[in-house]
């Protein structure tokens, strides 16, 4: 009987979806079927049954009627999903919009506190869905879609805070792209102190904080961007604080949303192209990433490291630049207390400020003076030249640089203010026309000498390609700035490197679990005496990753350098690498749809930081899941940066006659002319992925009828139309068929032959998350499946053939 209702849904919804019928107001006497929707007068927005995929589950929503493939806004059941073409959404009697199944059970109800006796529902233009008294446009409105959003901030809505009992509203995110239930991410005003914007992980943790209001827009948004297009509203009073936005033109078609990753996008609607376009996205950098660097310090993401203590406060911790910084001297409590300027910054966060709109700065200045625990100042709104008073008091937290922020100050003991950032900058501001023709001959001779040293003790078979920038890092970086461990601190962790401590081994040397004194566990990686990698991999590992920080990629905590013995200190990965899980029967299990894809997303991310968002643009060489390691979250981090290569400038791409890597991830051009690039770690990102999704190794995979190693078996399913077939089956009972469908197209799109063809990481992201168009892919650049033998002139090595964090030898 089940199997028949199943049959019979699907039926209908096909065979009726030619003759849906249109319905604008809905009354206590009638009812929206599954066949029925209901429109906007201008006939601009939609809302009726929508199920996702091939799911059976059907649930209310509201979308654009003219904009395909459909784009939903709301939901109304999101939570609450009815699997019976019996389901109906009405109003009742009294005013309450309700969602009955076919047994007449109410499925959802907007709970609507006030009554009518005539209620009427309709869908305004502005996709807003309300429930008026009367018929007429001008009826007191008893219940509206707009208090309650989903993932989509539409024009119109506001997103508010009561600041007397501090209840919010808040855009929250999809559990993924086909389920519309409640995810784990929420975006919404915070409003305690002065009111700013934030984005949690559910009420309780902060991911990102995009600011406060400075009178244009919040402290960590490009406003002069936004403003070409969009008006925005800010109300603040002693009751409530609400923010809103709409279109400085009718003609734009605009949304904002939270994606099921936690990140925000705005679209705007292209009508020439009939996609959305991406407007704005973020958060932008690692620097967004709440409390990076701790109290009292400053992050920039244009410096490295990124983050600095402020002006007047060391590290807490000597060796920790995440930890937060504390005061040299102790302020002296009075007058003589001075102030540091900051100038351009996003002002640190406020939930625990003060501030007051009739003040001036000169005022403010004089308040934060009488206050010991006042720490910084700054203006409230900085439109006019700046007017009201915001202070700070105790920690500064989540202070970052911003091209479009605005001024602080930051206060300091009497005796600190000779060293002020102030007389320097007026320092380096006195000297810039002299210097610059100094600093720019001194550039040239360093250049010169660089150039000469390294033809000097260039031998034959080393790697020429390399950017001139990369050789200027090594000379330069001699003192890193890396915590070193003494010898006996790592072997103690170690229990003096002893065999049952041992996670695995590969090209480098040994990988240990250690434990450190205070209890934290550890992965050191012990170089080898007959390691093919020696100390300038080891150099070229610590000079990358010690000044690379973003949450896809491993953390350096240290190195240790003793007589001949050089090892790293990594955080530990207790969940090990990915090829673990993925290659392996009962890890494989544990790897359902969503987390498949949230990896991806990951890797995808940690590529795109490497490839365009630091400071210079890096080439892993080496990317391949064992080097893909996954924390107590499943979240992934690249690790093993010992064959990468720096790019500085316009430089993209790079020879050598030294080929390194790992058969199965390296593209053609590389393996047979040693040419690489950001696409030859973008065509290893698509052999990943395409091993993902199958469960099988690409190097190992060989399918006997056609000769096929993994990507030609992809490419032949893909070209016969039979792209599921590729799906690892332990993950078939929670796939969202559309988006599996996606990530093959995608991991196609990647390892296609000529470099080229290949999409850059920016591209991958933005199809990973559904809003760029997909191109046809091309044959992929696979190799033929030859045991013992190599591919090309040169040989296939591996130097590093494992993972830090694997449990097992291998």
């Amino acid at each position: 009987m089940a199997s028949y209702n199943v049959f019979f849904l699907c039926s209908l919804l096909f065979s009726f979806s030619a003759m849906v019928i249109s319905l604008t107001t809905i009354t206590p006497n009638t009812s929206i079927y599954y066949n029925e929707t209901l429109i906007s007068a201008a006939r601009i927005f939609e809302a009726g049954f929508h199920s996702f995929g091939n799911s059976q589950n059907l649930y209310f929503c509201i979308w654009y009627m003219n904009i395909s493939p459909r784009t939903i806004v709301w939901v109304a059941n999101r939570d609450t999903p009815v699997n019976t073409s019996e389901a109906t959404f009405k109003v009742s009697n009294g005013g309450n919009p309700v969602l009955i199944d076919g047994s007449g059970t109410v499925i959802w109800s907007s709970n609507a506190t006030e009554t009518a006796a005539d209620p009427v529902l309709l869908l305004l233009d502005t996709g807003n869905m309300v429930v008026r008294k009367g018929n007429s446009s001008s009826g007191n409105i008893l219940w509206q879609s707009f208090d309650y959003p989903g993932d989509t901030l539409l024009p119109g809505m506001v997103l508010r805070v009561n600041r007397v009992t501090g209840v919010y509203n808040s855009l929250r995110s999809w559990k993924n792209s086909g389920d519309p239930g409640s995810g784990e991410f929420l975006y919404h005003l915070d409003g305690h102190g002065f009111p700013q914007l934030v984005i949690g992980k559910g009420s309780s943790t902060w991911l990102y904080r995009i600011g406060s209001w400075t009178g244009l827009f919040f402290s960590g948004v490009p406003w002069e961007t936004l403003y070409r297009y969009f008006n925005f509203s800010f109300v603040l009073n002693d009751q409530e604080v609400h923010f809103g936005y709409e279109p400085r033109n009718a003609s734009i078609v605009s949304r904002y949303m939270i994606t099921p990753l936690g990140t925000v996008q705005r679209f705007l609607w292209s009508s020439e192209t009939k996609t959305w376009q991406l407007f704005l996205a973020g958060p932008q950098d690692q620097c967004d990433n709440y409390g990076l660097c701790g109290e009292n310090s400053e992050c920039n993401v244009n410096n490295s490291p990124q983050c600095d203590c402020l002006d007047g406060f060391v590290l807490k911790s000597a060796g920790n630049l995440n930890g937060g910084c504390v005061r040299k001297v102790d302020l002296d409590c009075d007058e003589r207390d001075g102030f540091v300027p900051y100038k351009g910054v996003k002002l640190p966060d406020t939930s625990s400020s003060w501030f007051d709109k009739s003040m001036n700065l000169q005022e403010c200045e004089e308040k934060c003076l009488k206050n010991c625990s006042c720490t910084a100042y700054a203006s409230l709104d900085v439109r006019n030249g700046g007017s009201g008073c915001i202070i700070w008091f105790n920690g500064l937290v989540d202070m970052r640089s911003e091209s479009e922020g605005q001024d602080i100050f930051i206060r300091v003991a009497a005796s600190e203010l000779g060293n002020s950032r102030s007389k320097a900058n007026k320092k380096k501001l006195a000297g810039i026309l002299v210097g610059s023709g100094i600093i720019i001959l001194g550039i040239l001779i360093a250049g010169y000498v660089i150039y000469v040293r390294r033809k000097k003790h260039e031998k034959p078979g080393e790697d020429t390609g390399i950017n001139q920038v990369n050789q200027v890092q090594k000379y330069e970086k001699e003192d890193i700035e890396l915590p070193t461990f003494d010898f006996s601190t790592i072997a103690n962790a170690t229990d003096h490197f002893s065999p049952s401590n041992i996670l695995g081994e590969g090209g480098y040397g040994p990988v240990y679990k250690g434990v450190l004194a205070n209890g934290r566990e550890v992965a050191v990686k012990r170089l080898s005496l007959k390691s093919g990698q020696g100390p300038q991999e080891f150099k070229n590992e610590v000079t990358l990753i010690a000044n690379l920080q973003h949450r896809n990629l491993v953390k350096l905590l240290g190195c240790c350098i003793d007589n001949d013995e050089r090892i790293l200190i990594y955080e530990y990965m207790p969940n090990r690498s990915l090829d673990h899980f993925i290659f392996d029967q009962t890890g494989s299990k544990v790897l359902h749809w969503n987390m498949r894809l949230h990896i991806i997303s990951g890797i995808a991310r940690g590529l795109l930081y490497l490839h365009q968002d630091s400071r210079l643009r890096i080439i892993h060489r080496d990317l391949k899941t064992s080097n893909i390691l996954l924390d107590s979250n499943m979240n992934p981090k690249i690790s093993d940066f010992g064959l990468a290569r720096v790019f500085g400038g316009d430089r993209v791409e790079a020879n050598t006659i030294r080929v390194v890597g790992t058969h199965g991830y390296m593209p053609p051009e590389y393996a047979v002319y040693g040419s690489y690039s950001v696409k030859s770690d973008v065509f290893s990102f698509g052999v990943i992925v395409l091993e993902m999704l199958s469960g099988r190794k690409n190097r190992e995979f060989f399918e006997e009828q056609h000769h096929h190693n993994l990507l030609g078996h992809a490419w032949r399913l893909w070209s016969e139309g039979r792209p599921l077939e590729l799906m690892d089956s332990f993950m078939r009972d929670s796939v969202i068929i559309s988006e599996v469908i996606r990530c093959i197209h995608i991991g196609l799109l990647c390892v296609q032959e000529r470099p080229d063809d290949r999409p850059d990481m920016s591209s991958v992201v933005l199809m990973l998350n559904g809003e760029r168009a997909l191109p046809n892919p091309r044959q992929p650049g696979f190799y033929p499946h030859e045991v013992g033998s190599s591919t090309s002139k040169h040989e296939l090595s591996s130097t590093n053939e494992i993972s830090i964090s694997l449990i097992e030898a291998r």
